[in-house]
């Protein structure tokens, strides 16, 4: 028998050895595919939302205002009440204040100055818990769909400001980014101003797009001549 026809007899019974798979890679540059090959996994990037909404404030500092005076007029009522039960005398700041509440009318000055006052500090309050703040941070675009990032409005006007002190003819440049616009102030101290102006809009349009903000501002582009000194 050959030994070619050899390696094509099959194995015997007690043979144990088991081939393993193997990946095959077909022509034409496709994908390799296998035995256990379960399919392509989903993109991460389809789940993602369209845009990033902003960052919302723990109000630690007006929470914890409110807890404290909070607990210490419920701790001061709590005691005198507590005191009567025990068949002693009310305080007398709140034997002044149940007098003054009974015998004041609604139309007196101080109690309309004091309703106006809680009015407020309940609007106060109420735009608190119902605005996001942290106005100063600006969100970017999502890329993943379990982080969120943010950038510093101070950190995206000095970029901005970087990229305009290189734009040919710009002596100097300010530039302040709010929520929806971008205020850019340029002093050109050669080159035409409208020639400075639409480099400088077409510099900075990039650099606003590279910043990766889900919600770009826009620019508002300022160029003049420095003043003359004396």
């Amino acid at each position: 028998m050959s030994a070619s026809h050899a390696a094509r007899e099959p194995r015997e019974s007690g043979d144990t050895t088991r081939r393993l798979p193997v990946l095959q890679k077909e022509r034409e540059g496709a994908p390799a595919t296998g035995p256990e090959d379960q399919g392509t996994p989903p993109d991460p990037s389809e789940a993602l939302p369209a845009r990033a909404h902003r960052f919302w404030s723990a109000r630690r500092v007006p929470a914890g205002i409110v807890a404290v005076v909070l607990f210490v007029v419920a701790g001061a009522f709590l005691y005198d009440i507590a005191a009567v039960r025990a068949h002693r005398d009310a305080l007398s700041w709140r034997r002044g204040l149940a007098r003054q509440l009974a015998e004041r009318p609604l139309d007196d000055t101080w109690v309309l100055v004091g309703a106006g006052v809680a009015a407020a500090l309940g609007l106060w309050l109420l735009l608190l818990a119902l605005t996001p703040g942290l106005r100063s941070l600006l969100p970017m675009r999502p890329v993943h769909p379990d982080v969120r990032a943010g950038l510093d409005r101070d950190a995206a006007a000095q970029v901005l400001r970087d990229r305009a002190m290189e734009v040919a003819g710009v002596q100097s440049a300010r530039v302040r980014v709010h929520r929806r616009k971008a205020d850019v102030r340029a002093l050109a101290h050669f080159r035409e101003l409208d020639d400075v102006h639409d480099d400088l809009d077409t510099a900075l349009t990039e650099a606003v797009t590279g910043l990766g903000l889900s919600r770009p501002p826009g620019l508002s582009v300022r160029v003049r001549r420095p003043g003359k000194k004396g």
